[in-house]
């Protein structure tokens, strides 16, 4: 599958059905200029109306140092308070989109994840880290707050109390500590990230692509609201994978003690 061509990401299939998204700004560690934003918008966007036949996304960075850095502040330096903003308007939309892509999305972190870096990985729908990797939500010490999804996905992904201190203090964290805290998955040794990544990327690409799709759909949505109302929602999207040919496919290769070729219809 070709892959269309950014500015500041370089795209790759390193299997069939995946998406591997790599910041690549390594001169910058990585941070996110307003290049970067409309990219990430740009693509993320351009899943959500159309996977074109992904089943599963990574994001990483560049190099071995950084994930990313967050918020290019060197290209922010005299900016006007009305640029600022429109840029983080940017910024906003494109952590959106990656919260809102249908294929299931994994954040690799390759190294420092720093405001805004820590933000894109909060996004995704899971973390797997390198042991080295650090984290941090940095922006009260530079006189704003997280506002690309920080105060709400680090809360939802380590609590609310957890999240105050991180944030309050500014101060950063380690993969090992993330992990403790519910944030990372899995903590990998430095050199076996991303070979760990892509085969759990490959093991969800080879499940069924409406199901998975469903299922994440259901846990994100039902989450958000009551158990009565989540359960309603699980219901609404199982009967969604009935008529589809992969559910018969799977049961049919069940039976024939054999692995299930799955279309995605």
């Amino acid at each position: 599958m070709t892959q269309p061509d950014f500015q500041t990401l370089a795209c790759s299939t390193p299997a069939d059905h995946l998406l591997c998204v790599t910041l690549n700004r390594p001169e910058a560690a990585n941070a996110m200029n307003t290049q970067m934003g409309r990219d990430l918008l740009a693509l993320f966007s351009g899943l959500i109306l159309d996977t074109r036949g992904l089943r599963c996304v990574i994001i990483t960075g560049a190099g071995n140092r950084a994930f990313c850095a967050g918020g290019d502040l060197k290209e922010r330096q005299g900016m006007t308070d009305e640029t600022w903003e429109k840029q983080h308007a940017i910024f906003e939309q494109a952590v959106y989109a990656i919260m809102d892509c249908p294929v299931p999305v994994i954040a690799a972190i390759n190294g420092s994840a720093f405001g805004g870096g820590s933000e894109i990985a909060l996004a995704a729908d899971f973390i797997h880290a390198a042991q080295s990797a650090r984290f941090a939500l940095t922006e009260t010490s530079l006189g704003i707050i997280p506002g690309a999804g920080g105060t709400q996905t680090l809360a939802r992904a380590v609590g609310t109390r957890r999240a105050k201190e991180l944030i309050l203090s500014a101060r950063p964290f380690t993969a090992d500590q993330a992990h403790d805290w519910g944030m990372v998955n899995q903590v990998w040794p430095d050199e076996g990230l991303m070979d760990g990544v892509l085969a759990l990327a490959q093991r969800i690409a080879q499940n069924a692509p409406l199901a998975v799709r469903q299922a994440k759909r259901a846990i994100g949505l039902g989450f958000e609201t009551d158990l009565k109302t989540g359960l309603g929602l699980e219901v609404e999207a199982y009967n969604r994978t009935i008529p589809s040919a992969d559910r018969r496919e799977g049961v049919l290769a069940f039976l024939e003690k054999r692995a299930p070729v799955f279309s995605g219809r």
